[in-house]
C-alpha cells in the first residue's frame, strides 16, 4: 500500500491534496470538480471513505504482486 502512495502524491507528498492524479481520483469517485477541492474536503474524503480507499490499496497491493510474479 505504502508503494502505491508514495508513487502516487510524487512531487506532493507534504501536500499531496494538490496532486493531480490523487485530484483526479477523489473527483472521479466523488464528483466534485477538482479545482474545488481544498485540503480540508480531501482529509474529509480519506476519513469518510477510509474503508473503501484501504480495500483500493489492498487491491493494488495484490495487481502488483501478481504482475510482479508473472501470474495472471
Amino acid at each position: 500500500m505504502i508503494p502505491f502512495l508514495w508513487s502516487a502524491s510524487k512531487g506532493y507528498r507534504l501536500c499531496p491534496w494538490r496532486s493531480p492524479y490523487l485530484l483526479w481520483r477523489v473527483e472521479t469517485y466523488w464528483g466534485w470538480h477538482a479545482g474545488q477541492i481544498t485540503a480540508r474536503d480531501f482529509f474529509g474524503f480519506l476519513r469518510e471513505h477510509r474503508r473503501e480507499i484501504l480495500r483500493m490499496l489492498a487491491w493494488v497491493s495484490r495487481m502488483r504482486r501478481r504482475a510482479k510474479c508473472g501470474r495472471k
